[in-house]
């Protein structure tokens, strides 16, 4: 589980689906702070950083918003330069209406 992490991980933010003991046994091996909720039936519910996984629930917004692009939702453009440019000028324009 997890093992394509890179070595350098440090904190590991995931949703209330992965919080199972072998999870965050697996993690507490590799030295990596876990900060996945509790789900709501858990007897021992271990502590997590609220401040820093309520930051994931903005990225997750963010994908959101890029997925309202037609064009980078179906991934129309066949090279990576060109997908990665859609992307980089929808953010700009999710950005500037934002403001």
């Amino acid at each position: 589980m997890l093992a394509d992490l890179p070595d350098e991980t440090e904190e590991v933010i995931g949703d209330r689906g992965y919080d199972s003991n072998k999870i965050r046994q697996s993690l507490a091996d590799r030295n990596i702070t876990a900060c996945i909720p509790p789900k709501k039936n858990r007897k021992s519910k271990p502590p997590y950083n609220w401040h820093l996984y309520k930051k994931r629930h903005l990225i997750e917004n963010m994908f959101a918003k890029l997925k309202d692009w037609r064009r980078v939702a179906t991934r129309y453009d066949r090279c990576a330069h060109t997908f990665m440019s859609a992307i980089y000028i929808a953010a700009s324009f999710i950005f500037y209406l934002k403001e």
